[in-house]
């Protein structure tokens, strides 16, 4: 049996729309006895809300956070410091912001953003102003037009990766510090998996770390060039059946 990790925005869903394909491949995995993970920089509450039903455990917050069975079994919250330190940035590029906790959302920055970075969350998950004693697992970023995400991006290049949520205006920030990679290996060996029956599909900068450490790296057609240069194997984009060949490519269903 094998464990398949699944990267979500542009991987296995466009926004929260998942092709048939893919949602028809992730259902025959599992009833092959196959576990899948998802493994995202969205939260947990986005995750299970939207992709619940597909999937035996989640790993969120990108990669701070692994959540199976009604339990998070790989926990590693942001450094204190280096929380202030990207707030302070943060406020100097007048960009909206929200850091999690593992249940709720704090939201920083203008009043006009707040709506553009709560709409990826429930109705009352992002709370207004954070607060200094809560642990953080990973934040999201708001900005007004291209020109305010490019600074965001270069103030915060020496601890951070931006993955932008395609033509939204927003992104969620992988640290330096944490990456999927560390929370996949954990959650392989919290359930006993040897390393080569582990495959991890994705497509952008921040999943090549968690390709290189399963058994099987698998970008998509739709993938970012270092990537699917980074990858096993390249399948096709995620909107022409991408999940549903790789994973008939590799026999897992």
């Amino acid at each position: 049996m094998a464990i398949v990790f699944f990267d979500i925005d542009q991987t296995l869903a466009i926004g929260t729309w998942i092709p048939d394909s893919a949602r028809k491949g992730l259902s025959l995995l599992r009833e092959n006895g196959h576990k899948v993970f998802l493994c995202t920089g969205r939260n947990v509450s986005y995750a299970r809300k939207h992709f619940g039903d597909l999937a035996d455990g989640f790993i969120t917050n990108n990669g701070t956070l692994a959540y199976y069975e009604g339990d998070f079994i790989y926990d590693r919250p942001m450094d204190h410091e280096l929380v202030q330190t990207i707030v302070d940035i943060l406020e100097e590029c007048e960009a909206g912001y929200a850091f999690h906790s593992k249940r709720q959302g704090y939201y920083g920055g203008p009043e006009e953003l707040y709506d553009t970075v709560a709409v990826v969350g429930d109705e009352g998950y992002l709370l207004k102003g954070l607060k200094e004693e809560e642990s953080y697992y990973s934040f999201d970023v708001g900005f007004y037009d291209v020109r305010q995400r490019e600074l965001i991006r270069e103030r915060l290049k020496d601890c951070c990766i931006m993955n932008p949520h395609g033509p939204h205006p927003s992104a969620d920030m992988t640290t330096f510090a944490s990456d999927k990679a560390k929370a996949l290996t954990s959650v392989i060996q919290h359930l006993g998996y040897p390393k080569e029956d582990s495959y991890a599909f994705g497509d952008g900068i921040n999943d090549i770390t968690m390709m290189k450490a399963a058994g099987h790296g698998i970008a998509m057609g739709n993938g970012q060039e270092k990537t699917r240069e980074a990858a096993e194997y390249v399948t096709a984009p995620i909107d022409e059946d991408g999940v549903w060949l790789a994973l008939k490519h590799y026999n897992l269903i």
